[in-house]
């Protein structure tokens, strides 16, 4: 299983689990196991990269028990296509854990149009606020 360019795992790596799966389903439904659990061990697995290893595990650390990430899979009827979604959802799990972090935001001083701009706008507010004011008449 190829994650992005990152690396690749190998099928061997992955345990699967079968089960009934809840829910409607027809006549077949209390004899086809087609509720997938997909397994993948983290913190043990070889073809992980060590400087990704410790990323992982880190945004992982939620959904890991004892450094291995279950991905369970019951939306459709056939084994094959839950088989096929858990190992989907678990691509785009691993992909998201192992993405380098987001650039640091450099602070910028604000452009001398946009002071302009601000100060022009509150100059207006102020004068519309200004022009309700009116004095009391006694009339």
């Amino acid at each position: 299983m190829v994650i992005g360019t990152r690396f690749v795992i190998p099928g061997a790596e992955l345990s699967e689990r079968f089960s009934r799966s809840s829910g409607p389903g027809g006549q077949g439904v209390n004899t086809t196991d087609s509720r997938v659990e997909l397994s993948f061990d983290v913190a043990g697995s070889a073809a992980v990269p060590e400087h990704l290893r410790a990323r992982m595990l880190d945004r992982l650390s939620s959904r890991l028990v004892d450094g291995v990430v279950t991905i369970a899979a019951s939306e459709h009827r056939s084994q094959l296509m839950n088989r096929e979604a858990a190992r989907a959802r678990l691509v785009m799990l691993l992909l998201e854990a192992s993405a380098p972090p987001a650039a640091k935001r450099r602070p910028t001083k604000p452009s001398r149009g946009s002071k302009e701009r601000r100060l022009a706008s509150k100059k207006r507010r102020g004068e519309v606020k200004r022009t309700r004011r009116g004095g009391y008449s006694d009339d």
